[in-house]
């Protein structure tokens, strides 16, 4: 039994929630999208192509195992950032079982980087063997990330980036590290840089602080970096700080991330 249960619907009403989110307003075969269509146990067949379907065929749930209810649940731990062995024993799964389902979801989020503009701060952070380059536009929650499949970054990667992520005519703002020096040469971009030797991190301190919201995010939910998931985890933190609207609900999520099936 799932332990949350005033948050978590029953299965009718998600099955209601998932029909209207896949098919729309009426049910229809995803083979013909004939309308005549019956139930047979947990699936559906189509009366015109003869043809069985599920609820989920053609999604990225077309495999899932679990019961509606313990599915949404664990959706809901996730979404509302509940650690992994706190997820455990409130849906009664194995760590395993919530690791694979919180990867899922992870996977399945929304890919996207906006081009960033105007003040930007860029700095990187380094794990065993990886290193992260991350760059935010000041005052947003506008974000650009690449990992480096190695524990150093030198100019050309920091070049790079900025050909990606950064609008030309936008103020870089760095810590004045080496690999960025001459970087206006390369790329179109006004310098800016704190020393933090002497103490100065008004030009960078926002950026500073998305690396420690990192980490205390990866650690909470995750409990230790782990450097195989590390990408994910990074995209994950991103997504939820660029777009939080994703994450109010199991269903705005679901929304966003489930695939309708076309109609004709």
């Amino acid at each position: 039994m799932i332990a949350l249960l005033n948050q978590i619907p029953t299965d009718a009403k998600i099955r209601k929630i998932l029909r209207k989110i896949i098919f729309g307003k009426n049910l229809f075969c995803p083979h013909c999208h004939s309308r005549k269509v019956f139930a047979s146990e947990n699936r559906y067949r189509c009366k015109r192509c003869k043809k069985p379907f599920s609820l989920f065929s053609g999604t990225w749930l077309k495999d899932m195992k679990l019961s509606l209810r313990t599915f949404y649940a664990v959706l809901w731990c996730w979404t509302q950032r509940i650690p992994v062995l706190q997820s455990q024993r409130l849906c009664h799964l194995s760590e395993k079982a919530i690791r694979h389902w919180f990867r899922q979801f992870r996977l399945n989020l929304p890919n996207f980087e906006p081009i960033l503009e105007g003040k930007i701060q860029m700095d990187e952070a380094y794990f065993k063997n990886m290193s992260l380059i991350m760059a935010k536009q000041v005052g947003s929650k506008k974000l650009a990330h690449q990992i480096i499949f190695k524990n150093s970054v030198d100019k050309s990667e920091a070049s790079e980036f900025l050909f990606y992520w950064i609008k030309p005519k936008s103020t870089l703002q760095t810590d004045g590290a080496s690999i960025y020096k001459t970087i206006d040469q390369w790329w179109q971009v006004k310098h800016k840089v704190d020393i933090h030797k002497k103490f100065e991190f008004g030009l960078t301190s926002e950026i500073e602080g998305m690396f420690g919201n990192l980490r205390t995010f990866i650690r909470r939910m995750y409990h230790h970096i782990d450097s195989k998931n590390l990408p994910e985890y990074v995209s994950e933190f991103c997504v939820r700080f660029s777009s939080p609207e994703i994450f109010i609900s199991p269903n705005v999520y679901l929304e966003k991330t489930l695939k309708p099936v076309p109609t004709w």
